[in-house]
């Protein structure tokens, strides 16, 4: 029986290993974790991470063929194949802080590995890793290796929270990267075979080590730009009268651009996007080529100025302050059927309230006060590093209310902004929250998911992302 062990029991180690359990019933797969309480949450019936199909997919195969587990030597030892799929965050002191990718973790996984290892292994990096990562990991395991052989190869994964499980039953590709050699090319197929039983062949691509990694960020790269290209035309459309989502629209109808990743919004967040792209700007720098980093450098630039311009243009259009109005914010996580904060936009709009002395109330039906707080209060980057490293039980900020309620969180607001776009958000009953919102009452909508018209007909004055200004808000200039 092959055996299959997973470092790291997060977003992305704990699906596809329960994806794999269940799809290869003749593999043992065991993931492990240090997190003793994650990973009793992955053993339990309140899982750790909210994915919609997952709980079915790991009810079906735990006890079975899959195994949550803290027991990480003892699995990595029996293990002949051994995904590492632990944090990469970005470095933020030292060499290449705020862009380059910390690999502390990594290191350390792969020094355990071959410490612990009794016989050959086929090691597979899971977690998004700077480009010539595999390269430092194979030295760290061949130095150490007394005698054993480890092959590396690298298979980035291409989830989309909130898809995860779809998108590991039916992939669009998956990409195994490893050396020319015969070893590396034994070891592609090894792993080629296990995805073979449920993934057709011609959608299983192999490369080269530095190919396999580098596709990673260059895919997060050019759906990230496709999204800052069309927040920088929203900007535009509001100057000029036109509706971004008649601009998207045509634009997409082009074959050779396509419809998807074309919706104007409040920002892109996420734990990828930006991390890729700032990892991306510091291969190149140190690679000479500083007029690509220029170049990708803007993508985040836009993001960030896309958030400034939706604070600064709610602010403006309130009288020019929002000290002690309390301002009720929909949805927290960075997109819809996820309870993942990582990167969300919300977090820079919430604080930019904040700074200007707002009091805001925050519904989300998946994100916690706990994890609301926690985003809050945290420095960029800190995020990404384990739960145990970060700054204990937050100081709450006293402005910020959680509720579990749309109408309890705008009850006599001044405004609502909306930041994420559940499905619940545009059935809400707008009447009602108009009724008992103080007046004027405006909405601030930061995903383009209400009907305008009807909104104004209600009552509100309606801010919405690329769209024709409302005339109250054509006098209010929107400038950073």
């Amino acid at each position: 029986m092959v055996k299959i062990c997973c470092i790291g029991a997060g977003y992305v180690g704990g699906p596809t290993m329960a994806v794999i359990a269940l799809k290869c019933p003749s593999i043992e797969v065991a993931v492990v974790d240090i997190s003793a309480p994650r990973i009793n949450a992955w053993n339990s019936d309140q899982l750790p991470i909210y994915e919609p199909g997952l709980e079915e997919v790991v009810k079906e195969c735990r006890g079975r063929n899959l195994f949550f587990s803290t027991a990480v030597e003892k699995h990595v030892c029996e293990a002949d194949i051994v995904f590492v799929s632990v944090n990469t965050p970005t470095k933020t002191r030292g060499l290449g802080a705020g862009k380059a990718a910390d690999l502390t973790y990594w290191e350390s996984a792969a020094r355990m590995i071959a410490d612990v290892s009794k016989s050959d292994k086929i090691v597979v990096e899971k977690s998004t890793v700077p480009v010539k990562t595999a390269e430092a990991i194979e030295k760290i395991l061949t130095h150490n290796s007394k005698g054993i052989n480890f092959q590396i190869l690298s298979n980035p994964e291409f989830l989309a929270e909130g898809t995860a499980i779809q998108d590991l039953f039916k992939p669009d590709r998956v990409l195994i990267g490893g050396r020319e050699t015969p070893g590396g090319q034994k070891a592609i197929q090894v792993l080629k075979d296990v995805y073979a039983q449920w993934v057709p062949e011609d959608c299983i691509i192999t490369t080269n080590l530095w190919s396999a990694e580098l596709s990673k960020l260059a895919a997060n790269a050019f759906l990230a730009q496709r999204i800052s290209s069309v927040n920088a035309m929203s900007a535009l459309c509001e100057a000029t009268g036109a509706d971004v989502t008649q601009v998207s629209y045509a634009v997409g109808k082009d074959t050779r651009i396509g419809p998807k990743f074309l919706n104007a919004s409040v920002g892109f967040g996420g734990s990828c996007f930006q991390k890729d792209i700032l990892n991306l700007v510091y291969i190149c720098e140190c690679n000479g080529l500083p007029e690509v980093a220029e170049y990708w450098k803007q993508v985040i630039k836009i993001n960030d100025y896309q958030k400034n311009r939706f604070v600064n243009r709610l602010v403006s259009s309130m009288f020019n302050t929002v000290a002690n109005k309390k301002i009720a914010v929909l949805g927290f996580a960075f997109k819809k059927d996820t309870g993942d904060t990582r990167e969300t936009p919300a977090i820079d709009v919430c604080k930019g309230l904040l700074g200007d002395k707002a009091r805001v109330s925050i519904y989300d039906p998946q994100v916690t006060e706990d994890q609301i707080q926690r985003d809050l209060n945290m420095n960029k980057f800190d995020w990404d590093h384990p739960l145990h490293l970060q700054p204990m039980s937050p100081t709450t900020v006293k402005q910020v209310s959680v509720v579990w309620d749309a109408y309890e969180a705008t009850k006599d607001a001044h405004a609502v902004c909306i930041l994420t776009e559940w499905d619940e958000f545009k059935t809400l009953d707008y009447q009602r929250i108009y009724d008992n919102m103080q007046k004027p009452a405006f909405i601030f909508d930061g995903r383009n998911i209400v009907n305008v018209d009807k909104m104004r007909e209600i009552g509100f004055i309606v801010y919405s992302i690329g769209k024709p200004l409302d005339a109250w808000l054509k006098d209010m200039p929107a400038v950073a």
